[in-house]
C-alpha cells in the first residue's frame, strides 16, 4: 500500500486546460500512475462519461483505484502501445481526449526497493512493470561494452557514452 505517497501531477491546470475534457467524455490517461489527472478529468466528464487508465505498475494501479473508485473508470494494466486492443475490449472505439504523462513518478524513484536510484545500495531494477523480465541490473552487469554505449548514445544521446561504457565493463572485473 502507498497510499500515504503525497502525489502533485505535472503541469495539472495546463494539462486540463489543453485536454479541455466535455461532459459525456471518453477520456484515455495513458499513463495514469498515481490517478491525479484522471481525479481531475472525472470531476468533468460528468454521470456518462469514462476513463480509461492504463500503466505498467502494478502499485500504481492500486493506489490509482484507490483514488478513483468510480464506475466511469476503467483501469487495465498495460502498456499505452496496447492501447488500441484494449479499448476494442472495451467497445470503444473513439475518444473524446488521450493523456500521456510520461517518465518515472516520484513513488518509483523515493521507493528504493524500485531500483530507480542509484543514491542506494539497493539492486539496479528501473522497471516499470515489475514481471517483465528484463531488469537494469541484467543490462548493466551483462551487456557488451560495445552494447552499453550503443543504448546510451542512440536511447539517452550521451556523448560520453563510449567512456561509460568502458568504466562500467571495467568494474565488473572489480
Amino acid at each position: 500500500m502507498i497510499s500515504s505517497v503525497y502525489h502533485q501531477p505535472v503541469l495539472r491546470e495546463r494539462v486540463i486546460e489543453l485536454l479541455a475534457p466535455v461532459q459525456n467524455g471518453v477520456y484515455v490517461d495513458a499513463t495514469v500512475g498515481l490517478g491525479g489527472h484522471s481525479g481531475d478529468i472525472v470531476k468533468m466528464i460528468g454521470a456518462g462519461g469514462r476513463l480509461i487508465g492504463i500503466d505498467r505498475d502494478d502499485e500504481a494501479l492500486r493506489e490509482a483505484g484507490e483514488r478513483l473508485s468510480d464506475n466511469r473508470v476503467i483501469l487495465r494494466k498495460g502498456s499505452f502501445a496496447d492501447m488500441e486492443n484494449m479499448l476494442l475490449k472495451e467497445s470503444i472505439s473513439e475518444v473524446d481526449g488521450i493523456l500521456f504523462d510520461l517518465g518515472v513518478s516520484m513513488m518509483q524513484l523515493k521507493n528504493l526497493e524500485r531500483g530507480f536510484s542509484f543514491a542506494s545500495d539497493k539492486r539496479l531494477d528501473m522497471r516499470m512493470d515489475r514481471e517483465q523480465r528484463l531488469s537494469a541490473w541484467e543490462i548493466v552487469n551483462r551487456y557488451s561494452e560495445r552494447d552499453l554505449d550503443r543504448i546510451m548514445r542512440e536511447f539517452g544521446e550521451e556523448r560520453l557514452s563510449r567512456k561509460i561504457a568502458k568504466a562500467i565493463t571495467g568494474q565488473r572485473d572489480k
